[in-house]
C-alpha cells in the first residue's frame, strides 16, 4: 500500500502524463485549455484588482468622462472578444478537438486491446483496470488536462489576488485565509465522510440496484410469476432501503456541521467580516478610501471562486490521476505475446506438431503436467477426457494465446515462438464451443472478415453452412444468409437456438482455407443424430487437412485415426479407437457406460416412457 506522500507523488506524475498524451494526440485542444483557463483567472483579477480601482479612482481625481469611456470601451471590446473565443472555442474547437482525441485516443486503445494476451483478458485485476481505462477515456483525458491546468493558474491567480489585498491593505490578507481553511480543511474533511458513507451503502445500493434489474429482465419474468419469489425480493429490497437509512443517519450530523463550518469559512466569513471591516476602514476611521473598499469588496468575491477553482481542480486532479494511472498502466503493459510479434513464415505445409514435456498452470492451479503428444500432418486425431482434464487449454496452447510454463511446442520440428504470430494463427481454422455471435449478416457471421470475393464469398458460406447442417434453417430466415443475427441493432434480427448457433460457429472452421482445422466441443448443444451428421461431414470435408477435434461424447471419435484421453493434466491412454478398447482401461470403459446409456435412452423412447 502506498503512504500518502507516495500517492500524492503517483498522482502528480500520472496527471504530467495525461498532459503528454493529451499533447501527441492534440496540441490544439491543450493549447485551447491552457489559453482559456489563462484568461478565465485573468478576467476575475482585473476586473476585481484593476477595473474597480480605475473607475473610482478616474471619478475621485475628476478625469475626463472621454478617457474613461475609452478605458470602459476598450474594455467591453476586450472581454467581449473573451467571450466570442470561448463562444468558438465550445462551438467548435472543442467538438471538433474532442472528436480527434476520440478517434486518435481509441486508435491506441483498440490497437493495443488488439495486441495483448488473451491471459490479459482472463484476469480480472487487469481486465477491471483495463475496463476502467477504456470507459469515456476521451472525455475524462480531456477533463483531466482542463483540470492540470486549473490547478496550474488557481494556484498563480491566487497568489496575483494576495498580493494586491496586501497593496490595498495589509489586514485584509487575513480573510484570505478564512476560504482556505474552508475549502482544505472543512470541505476535505466532509469529501472524507461522504466516502466512508458511500462505502457503507454500497452493499445495500447493489442490492437495490439488483433488485430493481432483476424486476424488468425478461430472463426472470417466468419465476416471478410462476414462484412466491417476489416476497423475497420485496424483504431484501426494504433490508436494503432501512441499511441506506440507517448509514444516512450515522453521518447526518457530522456531515452537516462540517458543510455548515465550510460555507461560513467558505463565504459567510469573509464576505460579511471583510465588508464590515472595509466600511468600518472607510467610514469610521478614515484610514480607507472608497477605491480602496471596492477593490478588497469586489477581490473577496473573485478570490473567494478563485481558491473554490483552484481546490475543485486540486481535488479532481488527484481523482483522475486514478484513471490516468489505469490508462497508463494498460498502454505501457508489455505484452508477453504480443499480436504483432515478427518472426520466420511457417509456410503452408503441416508435417508434424509436437507437444514436448509441457506443463502448464493457470496462477496456482496446475492444468497439464509434462505433456507429450504428437500429431502428424493429414491425419485426424480427437482428444477425450472428463471436464478439467487439460482439453481446452490444450488448444489455447497450441494457438499460442499462452505460452506452456515448461516444455515446447513444435511445429514441423520448429518452436512455435519462431514463427510470425499472425502467420502462425492463420494456419488453424477454429470453432470453440464458448463463440459468441456478432450482430452482423449471417455471412459476416461465417466469414470473420476474410478477404473473399463477392463471387466466391457466396458460395463458401453456403457450402459451410451446409457441412454444419445449418443452411436451410438461415434460407428460411427473411434475408438469407445476409439476416442480421441477434436483436442488438436490428429489431428485426433472427434469434437462433442454441444448437443453431452452433452449427454457425461451425461453419466459420468449415469456411476458412486453413491446413488445420480444430473443433472444440462443436456438438454439445447438438441431439445424438444431429452430432453423427455434423462429425461424419467433418470427416469428409477435412480429409486434406490435419484435424484435432475435443469430443465429450465416445461415439463421436470412432473413426478419428488416433485418440488421447487425458487425465489430470496428462496422456492416459493413447492409440486408435479399436486398440483403446482391446486395451479395456479408462478409455473402454468410458466408452461402454455412455453406450449403455445412449440404448436405455433409446429403450424408453421406444417404450414411450418419454414422450
Amino acid at each position: 500500500m502506498k503512504n500518502k506522500k507516495e500517492k500524492k507523488v503517483s498522482a502528480v506524475k500520472n496527471n504530467i502524463y495525461a498532459l503528454k498524451l493529451l499533447w501527441k494526440i492534440c496540441p490544439g485542444v491543450v493549447f485551447h485549455q491552457a489559453f482559456h483557463t489563462f484568461i478565465d483567472y485573468g478576467e476575475w483579477l482585473f476586473y476585481s484588482a484593476f477595473f474597480m480601482r480605475y473607475v473610482i479612482n478616474a471619478l475621485q481625481e475628476g478625469k475626463a468622462f472621454s478617457t474613461m469611456i475609452f478605458f470602459i470601451a476598450l474594455t467591453v471590446i476586450i472581454f467581449a472578444s473573451k467571450t466570442l473565443y470561448t463562444d468558438y472555442l465550445n462551438g467548435k474547437v472543442i467538438p471538433v478537438a474532442s472528436a480527434q482525441v476520440n478517434k486518435k485516443l481509441y486508435q491506441i486503445l483498440f490497437r493495443k486491446s488488439r495486441n495483448v494476451e488473451l491471459e490479459c483478458f482472463e484476469n480480472p485485476e487487469f481486465y477491471d483496470k483495463y475496463t476502467l481505462a477504456m470507459k469515456n477515456a476521451d472525455i475524462q483525458l480531456i477533463n483531466t488536462v482542463e483540470k492540470i491546468f486549473g490547478v496550474v493558474f488557481g494556484a498563480a491567480a491566487s497568489v496575483c489576488a494576495f498580493v494586491f489585498m496586501f497593496q490595498v491593505d495589509k489586514l485584509s490578507v487575513i480573510f484570505i485565509f478564512l476560504p482556505v481553511i474552508g475549502n482544505f480543511i472543512f470541505r476535505r474533511m466532509n469529501s472524507k465522510i461522504d466516502y466512508k458513507r458511500n462505502k457503507d451503502m454500497a452493499p445495500y445500493n447493489r442490492r437495490i440496484d439488483y433488485i430493481n434489474r432483476v424486476m424488468y429482465l425478461k430472463e426472470y419474468a417466468k419465476e416471478m410469476r410462476l414462484t412466491k419469489v417476489f416476497r423475497l425480493l420485496k424483504r431484501q429490497y426494504r433490508e436494503s432501503i432501512t441499511g441506506v437509512a440507517d448509514v444516512t443517519k450515522k453521518y447526518v450530523w457530522k456531515s452537516a456541521v462540517l458543510h455548515w463550518l465550510y460555507v461560513m469559512f467558505t463565504f459567510t466569513f469573509i464576505f460579511e467580516g471583510l465588508l464590515i471591516y472595509g466600511a468600518f476602514r472607510t467610514l469610521v476611521s478614515n484610514s480607507m478610501t472608497l477605491a480602496q473598499l471596492a477593490v478588497i469588496t469586489s477581490m473577496m468575491v473573485s478570490t473567494t471562486w478563485i481558491l473554490i477553482g483552484f481546490t475543485d481542480s486540486v481535488t479532481e486532479c488527484f481523482k483522475n490521476g486514478l484513471f490516468v494511472d489505469y490508462l497508463k498502466t494498460f498502454l505501457e503493459y508489455e505484452e508477453k505475446i504480443p499480436e504483432d510479434y515478427d518472426g520466420i513464415d511457417p509456410g503452408n505445409v503441416i508435417e508434424s506438431i509436437e507437444f514436448k514435456n509441457v506443463s502448464f498452470s493457470y496462477k496456482d492451479t496446475k492444468v497439464l503436467s509434462n505433456l507429450n503428444m504428437k500429431l502428424e500432418g493429414k491425419k485426424t486425431y480427437a482428444l477425450v477426457g472428463h471436464n478439467g482434464a487439460g482439453k481446452s487449454t490444450i488448444i489455447k496452447l497450441l494457438l499460442r494465446f499462452y505460452d506452456p510454463v515448461k516444455g515446447e511446442i513444435l511445429l514441423n520440428g520448429k518452436n512455435i515462438k519462431e514463427y510470425n504470430l499472425q502467420k502462425y494463427r492463420a494456419l488453424f481454422a477454429t470453432a470453440f464451443q464458448d463463440n459468441r455471435m456478432f450482430s452482423m449478416t449471417v455471412a459476416d457471421n461465417v466469414t470473420l472478415g476474410e478477404e473473399i470475393s463477392a463471387k466466391k464469398r457466396k458460395s463458401v458460406v453456403k457450402e459451410a453452412l451446409q457441412l454444419s447442417g445449418v443452411y436451410e434453417k438461415v434460407m428460411s430466415l427473411p434475408k438469407g444468409i445476409d439476416t442480421i443475427l441477434t436483436r442488438e441493432f436490428d429489431d428485426e434480427g433472427a434469434v437462433l437456438s442454441g444448437g443453431e448457433f452452433q452449427k454457425i460457429v461451425v461453419a466459420r472452421a468449415f469456411a476458412r482455407n486453413c491446413p488445420v482445422k480444430v473443433f472444440d466441443e462443436p456438438s454439445s448443444a447438438l441431439d445424438p443424430i444431429a452430432e453423427y451428421k455434423l462429425f461424419d461431414n467433418i470427416l469428409k470435408a477435412c480429409k486434406e487437412n490435419t484435424l484435432l477435434f475435443i469430443s465429450h461424447r465416445l461415439s463421436s471419435v470412432q473413426n478419428a485415426d488416433y485418440v488421447f484421453l487425458l487425465e489430470n493434466g496428462k496422456v492416459r491412454e493413447e492409440g486408435t479407437h479399436r486398440s483403446l478398447m482391446k486395451k479395456k482401461g479408462v478409455y473402454a470403459d468410458m466408452y461402454r457406460k455412455q453406450a449403455e446409456n445412449y440404448l436405455a435412452d433409446s429403450r424408453r423412447q421406444k417404450e414411450g416412457i418419454w414422450s
